[in-house]
């Protein structure tokens, strides 16, 4: 698999995209976005500010999960982490899933 692939796995109304298979979730938050918008287009922008985020912590491969429920699009983002998930991970990734720059720039570009 090239640098810029991604698994992208389709089940009903959820999309999940990972860059490794299994998927496997070590550290995950969540987070719901009003609206709709496309799946995989909402996954691969939350995904590019996760990495971002995250690119620094030893053996991270992102994960995120988007369902369209009828509230808007629910999102959970983390992934695997090869080791200890240092401590304040969580709350790191959960203060960008609810950052309203970062939220209103994900649903205005997906």
């Amino acid at each position: 698999m090239g640098r810029d692939q991604w698994h992208v796995i389709e089940e009903g109304k959820t999309l999940t995209l990972a860059r490794r298979l299994p998927v496997r979730l070590d550290l995950a938050a969540e987070t719901v976005l009003p609206g709709a918008t496309g799946r995989q287009r909402l996954a691969h922008r939350v995904r590019r500010d996760l990495w971002r985020l995250l690119r620094d912590l030893r053996g991270f491969a992102p994960v995120v999960r988007v369902r369209r429920e009828d509230t808007g699009m629910h999102v959970v983002a983390g992934g695997e982490v090869a080791g200890r998930v240092p401590s304040g991970t969580r709350a790191r990734v959960a203060a960008l899933l609810n950052d309203p720059r970062h939220r209103a720039r994900w649903m205005g570009r997906a």
